[in-house]
């Protein structure tokens, strides 16, 4: 059973249990049992169907360990000074505008389908750091840094791409009170406020106000993590981080819950009037191309412009087979790209087809990347231990 415990306790466990949860739901919609899975997900469960309370409410948890894990790199971690954000920052950025570039030449004859363009644009932490950590020293610490730095920077892209794109309507009576419910928070934290219940409290009323407001649900979680504060002290003088012992007691609930029922609910796609002529339909060649090649042209091509041109340093052991591998790792869009699609398509033939884009784009990316780091880098775990 131990190695059931380090496999529990590993980086890529996240992402193994989503695969497994969306093969699951493939399967099961595939199944004779389909009309049931479908009627599961739009089964009342109080005052929400099963799907809403996973894609409102569970993935504003998700999106809240997102935000605090912005605020711990842009505060402490590889993104707390200038000269560190240049590259992940620059990489993220392009490797969201090229994708979304390729999207868009595959499927500008049809407006019906242009919301679709950022769906290809993120990348999922989860996954790609997974399969980054099954490779062990193959992979450089600078490499591994660079990845999550890039991730985390990538999420802050996709947030703000929901935001500012997939918001019909707006509510301004209900934003006016989310705006308040903000500022009272901000005061919590000005105040010294470090206990977690205030912040539960008004984190549930601020969902609900941004959820009627027109903006979409799960940007509550990022706000809330904007207001947590990051150091903390105690009477008698001790020093925490409510930042860190938030996400520290989210990251299992997320990795053991949240996400694998994100891949079980949305994951589910009907196969029984796919044919081979649909995997040259515009939406899953938009989909699937832009994540396999527009996140490795975007992330590749910036970091070595970037380096070429001497306005950032390579990183520490690194090869151009690791920033390639890296790069196609990237292109590894799964939870965020399905969570955009959703936002993008309503339910129905666009929705299903840019899934199996995702799906296809994803899987290619992760195996090429996986194959290139593991068989056309070499190990550098003897020259870390020489510089150590």
């Amino acid at each position: 059973m131990a190695w059931f415990k380090s496999f529990l306790q590993s980086p890529s466990v996240g992402g193994v249990l989503l695969l497994i949860s969306a093969a699951l739901a493939i399967g099961v919609a595939n199944s004779p049992i389909a009309d049931q899975y479908f009627m599961f997900l739009k089964l009342p469960l109080g005052p929400f169907p099963v799907d809403l309370w996973v894609n409102d409410v569970l993935m504003a948890i998700f999106f809240l360990s997102v935000g605090l894990e912005i605020k711990h790199e842009m505060i402490y971690g590889e993104l707390n000074t200038n000269a560190k954000r240049i590259l992940p920052t620059v990489c993220a950025c392009c490797g969201v505008m090229v994708p979304a570039i390729i999207y868009f030449m595959f499927n500008h004859a049809n407006p019906l389908y242009h919301r679709g363009w950022a769906i290809p644009t993120a990348t999922d932490i989860a996954f790609s750091i997974g399969v980054v950590s099954l490779l062990g020293t193959r992979v450089p610490i600078a490499m591994k840094v660079l990845l999550t730095t890039l991730a985390v920077v990538d999420d802050l892209i996709a947030v703000i791409i929901i935001a500012a794109v997939y918001t019909e309507s707006l509510q301004f009576m209900f934003m006016g009170l989310a705006l308040v419910i903000f500022v009272i928070l901000m005061l919590l934290n000005r105040n010294g406020v470090f206990h977690p219940i205030p912040y539960i409290l008004l984190g549930i009323a601020l969902w609900f106000c941004i959820f009627k407001s027109g903006l979409h649900a799960t940007l509550s979680g990022v706000i809330l993590a904007m207001t947590i504060p990051y150091r903390a002290k105690y009477k008698t003088g001790r020093l925490i981080s409510p930042v860190m012992q938030w996400n520290n007691a989210l990251i299992k609930w997320i990795t053991f819950l949240v996400l694998p029922l994100f891949g079980f609910v949305n994951a589910g796609v009907s196969f029984g009037d796919f044919t081979a002529s649909d995997l040259f339909q515009p939406v899953v060649l938009g989909v699937s191309l832009a994540l396999f090649l527009g996140k490795q042209i975007g992330v590749f091509a910036t970091v070595y412009i970037l380096v070429k041109t001497k306005l950032v340093e390579m990183p520490v052991h690194a090869t151009w087979s690791h920033v390639y591998g890296i790069a196609l790792c990237c292109g590894i869009g799964f939870t965020m790209s399905l969570f955009v699609d959703l936002l993008a398509f309503p339910a129905g033939h666009a929705q299903e087809m840019a899934k199996v884009g995702i799906f296809m784009g994803s899987i290619l990316s992760g195996v090429l990347g996986y194959l290139v780091l593991r068989f056309l880098t070499p190990d550098v775990s003897a020259l870390e231990q020489n510089e150590e």
